[in-house]
């Protein structure tokens, strides 16, 4: 176990570094001049910045800096814990901090609907015996899938807020505020759970040990519940802590679309004027997160099935064999 733990802890911090490099290449592509939209308050048409100031800003970031020096200067800075400071929110890490709660709370809730929804839509279509409405639920995810999350936003609002007024259409006050941020997160998440989900079932319900229950007289109710969803829930699993990194990612837009205030709408800030550091930070935090969701989720894959247990130790006691 320890030698396992290692070896995703090593792999955890390849896709921490991968994650920054990638960003930090992205970043300085942009076109632009972070230095003058720092200078212009994210307006250069209207500047009126001097270039000595410009220029100074420039020294005072390390912007002046060759692009490798500044590379190895943040990550330097990361592995000592420092995320750096933003020229316009102060400390990384506190901007980060603080906008957590607010994108935790839709996320968290969306994911709730995701997997309730999604599961639970699996269980029953793979479960039914009406060919049609069989087929009619099954064909629900696809559609999921294929909606844009920005179009169905803009439904949503439209439906339910402008018309019908039931849940209000910005903000970030009271429970009601993340109905449809939550639901609009979900949707694609869902619709991603189901598909696997309802897959696993199928393939799992033509194993031996489906019928040997069956045989001893075990209902068809229990055997979908009991043993068919237990075996069908690992590949789920897999798919539920990569869909951590769709929620965040989903945030971006879920947020500019419903002005609420959280990580989303700091990282399209922090995209929009250059902000480095800000921007960096983000992306690392992100990657973390998906990280540790990945490794709890590899930890509890034995509790669900002993045979991964029994494979390894297998697989083990093969090597020590062939070693000796």
């Amino acid at each position: 176990m320890i030698r396992y733990l290692a070896v995703r802890l090593a792999q955890a911090l390849a896709v921490l570094w991968a994650a920054y490099t990638l960003a930090f290449v992205i970043l300085y592509g942009l076109p632009g001049d972070p230095a003058a939209l720092i200078a212009s308050g994210g307006d250069p048409a209207n500047s009126t910045a001097t270039p000595e100031q410009i220029a100074a800003l420039r020294a005072q970031y390390g912007l002046d800096q060759p692009v490798g020096v500044q590379y190895l200067q943040h990550l330097v800075a990361l592995l000592q814990g420092d995320l750096g400071t933003s020229p316009r929110t102060g400390p990384v890490a506190a901007s980060i901090l603080a906008a957590v709660p607010a994108t935790a709370q839709i996320a968290g809730l969306g994911a709730v609907i995701a997997v309730i929804g999604g599961g639970g839509l699996a269980l029953v279509a793979t479960y039914l015996r009406v060919g049609w409405l069989r087929q009619l639920l099954l064909s629900l995810p696809p559609l999921g899938v294929s909606v844009p999350s920005f179009w169905l936003a803009l439904i949503l609002l439209q439906v339910f807020s402008f018309r019908l007024g039931w849940f209000p259409a910005f903000g970030n006050e009271g429970f009601a505020s993340l109905v449809l941020p939550s639901v609009t997160l979900a949707v694609l998440g869902g619709a991603i759970i189901a598909q696997v989900f309802a897959r696993s079932l199928r393939s799992e319900a033509t194993s031996a040990y489906v019928e040997l229950a069956s045989a001893k007289g075990a209902s068809r109710a229990r055997v979908h519940l009991r043993h068919t969803a237990r075996n069908a829930t690992l590949p789920t699993l897999t798919i539920v802590g990569i869909l951590v990194g769709q929620f965040l990612g989903g945030a971006v837009v879920t947020e500019t679309v419903y002005s609420r205030t959280g990580l989303g709408q700091l990282t399209a800030t922090a995209v929009s004027t250059q902000d480095i550091p800000l921007a960096l930070g983000i992306v690392v935090f992100g990657a973390a997160i998906v990280v540790v969701c990945t490794l709890i989720i590899d930890l509890v894959y034995p509790l669900l099935d002993p045979r991964i247990v029994l494979v390894r130790r297998n697989l083990r006691t093969s090597a020590e064999e062939a070693r000796s």
